[in-house]
């Protein structure tokens, strides 16, 4: 055995030639090489040869024993050395070659097990025998890269940054007109832009408004939110023949006027029988003015989600989105929420801990930071609430609390803070279930001791939680929002929604333009917008095969981007993929579920799937941000066969690529998507063109009668379906440019009551 000995644990203890210091130099595996490389000389010694017996020789002479060695030393350059102990344990490395043109090594050294030694952050440098020429040359080379590296992220961020502004610039203008080409069919003027100290001529047509069929129509109004000069009731007199089924009165318009603001009526007074006031926000009509302008209002949020530090689904993305682009529009706004231990502290810029405060039977702590370029504050109450790992879910773990006294808690805590910090906002804007309880303790526990100013407003996000605090808030808010016109024509005789339901509006989502880019998406090999959309879908297509490890199609490629619920169609989905194949169309789907049983049903049906159209489909079970946007742009179509949705998203960032929405019409998806063969009449009364395809019902021959009749219109006509329809979806605006201008007349409408 080569003289290696083992403990009864099979741990070396001794090898010949080594002490105990030497071996323990070594890693397990060492120790086993060294061990076979010991027994395997014994192996290799030659044998013993049996000699025939000889007369006895003399003892020998006991010889004196040989003086031990010395310690074995470590020679080092420059006539250095150090000797082999327990202090000076050694190691050598030798590097095969010095790379051509380099000035200095860099190293640092570590024990193969992701332990490091990097002398202290600052790495380990030798410098490489050089003349000093070269090395001056060597180093201006290394400086004038790293400035032309610098310089080139610079002008990156750069032009980001103007084709950012531009974007929303041109989304802006294009919501403008939109909204002044639809108020045409009911209000215009002449001039087209109001004038100060000048007269304006007012156009009104009643028909397909409250006052429909009268014969009287008086205009009331008054300059800057009704807190100008008044303009006075005028009746209005029917137009000329070119302006047939309109009334008309001149106005003056006021030289302090930065806004004009109308309702109609049917009598002179201040109680008439029927009023238009646009469902009591009013008819406004912009004045600009070089010497008056509209002040900006100062809106804080009140939250328990906010993307992308606090996200769990779409609520956090609308108050980070509409925060931006109410922002854009220059207001001011502030996000409060809790301050969680499970946030993404990395995304959130220069945090800082300002003074707390004692509240609620606890110290609560009070932080500040940037997300996404919004000033955000982070209450963290010392009870615990927010310290338990988790944003939603305590209802379901063994803890003394719930989620309703955690958020409860949280609501009324924003309040305190607003007030101890002296904040006296234009608008608070709370958001679901979570933060419903701010309403209520507004009015009742805060307006009365200071914080006197604000209004309140209250978004319902998911109507599926919470109805007994959703009901509390829709009746202690000013003006109350869900998510699309739509949804809110479904829900509005809710029990929570019904006894308020008259100051109850529905604002769609938008998508931010930011992240969701063809032309600057990381994640694309090949940026692309509107101009080059047929080589840009191609190329996003043979990038989203060759990642799926799918071959590349002339066919349709349909994908669904997706949480795996009843919700969300699943059955129909199922069967939409069976069609798709049996047609000869690739399909790609992204979902995700946290029901095991839902989740044990999509792999049988995926392994179904795979083993008779093995080519042809691809299902990825997970969350994977890189997969969804080649999904949104490489597919030609994506399936959205929801059974409810309050808005819906992925609808309108698959158009932003290009990508033709399939959906079942309701909720948000009747909204957004126009069907190419049955909306032509609505998307021109929308001032919008056909993007898509839809259905009603929720049975497979409503999906199928979609689905057909896309796959057709592709089969028919591929140069149509890119050049036209799928380079209007990305003509479209689906951004949050028009649902930021009607959050703000919504805002202005709670302050005037």
């Amino acid at each position: 055995d080569g003289g290696v000995v083992r403990d009864p644990a099979g741990k070396i203890v001794l090898i010949p030639g080594f002490t105990k210091d030497q071996l323990d130099l070594f890693t397990d595996d060492q120790l086993e090489m060294l061990a076979e490389k010991a027994e395997a000389s014994v192996a290799e010694a030659p044998k013993a040869t049996k000699k025939k017996k000889s007369k006895p020789k003399p003892k020998p002479k006991k010889k004196k024993p040989k003086p031990k060695p010395k310690p074995m030393e470590y020679q080092l350059p420059n006539g250095l050395s150090y000797p082999v102990n327990d202090g000076n344990r050694w190691f050598s490395a030798t590097w095969k070659m010095v790379p051509e043109g380099a000035a200095v090594m860099n190293f640092v050294i570590s024990d193969g097990n992701n332990c490091y030694e990097n002398n202290g952050g600052r790495d380990f440098h030798v410098a490489v025998e050089r003349d000093d020429k070269t090395i001056e040359e060597l180093v201006e080379k290394r400086y004038q890269e790293l400035r032309n590296e610098r310089k080139e992220v610079q002008e990156e961020k750069k032009r980001r940054f103007e084709h950012s502004s531009a974007q929303k610039k041109k989304f802006a203008e294009q919501a403008r007109n939109l909204q002044i080409r639809q108020t045409a069919t009911t209000l215009f003027t002449e001039p087209p832009v109001p004038v100060p100290g000048e007269k304006l001529q007012v156009y009104y047509r009643p028909d397909n408004t409250p006052l429909h069929g009268t014969t009287a129509v008086f205009m009331r109004g008054a300059a800057n939110r009704w807190k100008g000069g008044s303009l006075g009731t005028v009746e209005m007199t029917p137009g000329t023949k070119e302006t047939s089924g309109y009334y008309t009165c001149t106005v003056d318009i006021p030289n302090n006027a930065y806004g004009i603001d109308f309702v109609f009526q049917d009598g002179p007074g201040l109680e008439p029988e029927r009023i238009d006031n646009r469902d009591s926000l009013d008819y406004h009509i912009d004045v600009p003015n070089a010497n008056y302008k509209e002040p900006p209002m100062h809106i804080v949020h009140v939250a328990v989600e906010m993307a992308p530090i606090c996200k769990v689904g779409g609520l956090g993305d609308v108050v980070t989105s509409l925060g931006r682009a109410v922002q854009d529009l220059g207001h001011r706004v502030e996000v409060v929420v809790p301050k969680y231990d499970v946030m993404k502290y990395g995304l959130i810029e220069d945090m800082v801990e300002l003074e707390g405060f004692m509240w609620g039977g606890t110290y609560n702590s009070v932080s500040y930071g940037k997300v996404e370029n919004l000033d955000v504050y982070f209450i963290g109450p010392q009870n615990g609430f927010f310290d338990c790992g988790m944003i939603y879910g305590a209802d379901w773990e063994p803890m003394p609390m719930t989620d309703r006294e955690r958020f409860g808690f949280f609501s009324k805590a924003a309040l305190e803070w607003m007030l101890q910090s002296k904040r006296n906002p234009d608008i608070i804007h709370c958001h679901d279930w979570s933060t419903g309880p701010t309403a209520k303790s507004f009015w009742e526990d805060y307006q009365p001791y200071g914080l006197n100013n604000p209004r309140m407003v209250f978004t319902i996000h998911n109507l599926n939680f919470g109805e007994e605090e959703i009901e509390e808030a829709m009746t202690y808010t000013q003006k109350a929002t869900t998510v699309s016109p739509t949804y809110a024509s479904e829900v509005w005789n809710h029990p929570s929604v019904y006894p308020a339901h008259g100051k109850f509006y529905g604002i769609r989502n938008g998508i931010d333009p930011d992240i969701w880019d063809p032309l600057h998406d990381e994640f694309l090999n090949f940026p692309y917008s509107a101009e080059n959309v047929v080589e840009g879908k191609r190329r996003a297509k043979e990038q989203l095969c060759a990642h799926l490890n799918m071959p590349m199609t002339d066919q349709p490629v349909i994908g669904i981007v997706s949480r795996l619920t009843q919700q969300k169609g699943t059955e129909l989905m199922e069967h939409a993929i069976r069609v798709a194949l049996g047609r000869g169309c690739h399909v790609c789907l992204l979902g995700s579920t946290f029901d095991p049983d839902m989740q044990e049903n999509w792999d049988q049906f995926s392994n179904e799937m795979k083993q008779f159209n093995h080519n042809a489909v691809r299902m990825v079970f997970s969350y994977d941000e890189p997969l969804s946007h080649l999904i949104y742009a490489g597919a030609d179509m994506l399936l959205v066969p929801s059974m409810f949705e309050p808005c819906g998203l992925s609808q309108l960032i698959a158009m932003r690529y290009g990508t033709v929405p399939v959906v079942r019409r309701t909720g948000g998806l009747a909204d957004t998507v126009f069907d190419v063969d049955h909306d032509k009449l609505r998307a021109e009364h929308e001032m919008m063109q056909v993007n898509g395809f839809s259905f009603d019902g929720a049975d497979v021959e409503g999906i199928e009668y979609a689905l057909h009749r896309a796959i057709d219109a592709y089969h028919n006509d591929p140069k149509w379906w890119y050049e036209t329809l799928s380079k209007g979806c990305m003509d479209q605006d689906w951004t949050w440019a028009r649902p930021a201008m009607d959050y703000i007349e919504m805002y202005h409408s709670a302050r005037k009551n």
